[in-house]
């Protein structure tokens, strides 16, 4: 009996083994081959330079205003000085969250832009999945040690997004 029981445990192991189809992609080497990343670099580039701007005008008036502050001081009330000193604070202040939101908000606008492409590749990674039978993708990026070529997706979805394909492709494998 225990005997039969071990048997039918190994077919069965053996039979939802067989079940499992693992492949891999490369999608930071899709999205840097396809032609719509150009314009989401320059996008992201123009964006940053508007931020990088607005938070230049800010450093100016701030600049500003404490060059004024130095040159004046010994004319000011301390009325006026407290107001003066609070009015420098809350510049620097501005300055500072507008240097922690400018980073946050190119991520965001990246993510935005990204999107599109992540979701073309996605699409035809889903076709690809049912079609070839994968039961799971890894994305290589996420630091797996070996990547067997033939389980690779890269390459098929390259193509299917009319992407063009290098010859020598083993850089990103």
């Amino acid at each position: 009996m225990k005997i039969k029981f071990l048997i039918a445990t190994f077919i069965l192991t053996s039979m939802s083994f067989a079940q499992t189809k693992v492949g891999t992609i490369n999608t930071e080497y899709i999205i840097s081959k396809m032609p719509e990343f150009k314009d989401v670099q320059k996008k992201l580039e123009t964006y940053g330079k508007t931020l990088d701007d607005g938070l230049k005008t800010k450093y100016d008036e701030y600049q500003e205003k404490v060059k004024n502050y130095t040159e004046k001081e010994a004319t000011y009330t301390e009325a006026l000085k407290k107001l003066k000193q609070k009015d420098i604070i809350k510049l620097e202040e501005d300055i500072q969250k507008l240097r922690t939101n400018s980073s946050k908000l190119l991520q965001v606008r990246q993510d935005e832009l990204l999107r599109p492409l992540y979701n073309k590749i996605g699409d035809q990674v889903d076709k690809i999945v049912k079609e070839d039978g994968f039961t799971h993708i890894f994305n290589e990026t996420n630091s797996l040690i070996y990547i067997a070529p033939e389980y690779d997706i890269t390459i098929k979805v390259m193509k299917r997004l009319n992407i063009p394909v290098e010859e020598d492709t083993t850089a990103q494998n």
